[in-house]
């Protein structure tokens, strides 16, 4: 199993963060493994582009959220990451404190 759960949707509330307030967040290592995706479905365009990345954020946006860890951007990251066999990638994590 690559990622911890596949979700559908967002259940934590909307934080509004721009790309530039993504960018402010300094990105740490995750596992894949605790990682529950918000997306069900993967663009294969996106996942085999060689430029997947120019437009966007280098890095994966997670959002944590009451103890869980969830892919809001990047999903095509994650799935590259697993198919080189890493267990472990950089994303930018917004903790919520929805477990508090």
């Amino acid at each position: 199993m690559i990622f911890r759960r596949v979700g559908d949707g967002r259940p934590y509330p909307a934080h509004g963060l721009t790309q530039r307030d993504w960018a402010a967040i300094p990105p740490r290592q995750v596992r894949l493994g605790d990682l529950v995706t918000t997306k069900r479905a993967l663009d294969l365009d996106t996942l085999l582009a060689d430029d997947a990345t120019i437009y966007g954020d280098l890095f994966c946006h997670v959002v944590r959220w009451h103890g869980e860890l969830y892919l809001e951007d990047g999903l095509h990251r994650a799935i590259r990451a697993a198919l080189q066999q890493r267990l472990v990638l950089h994303a930018r994590v917004l903790d919520l404190e929805g477990d508090r």
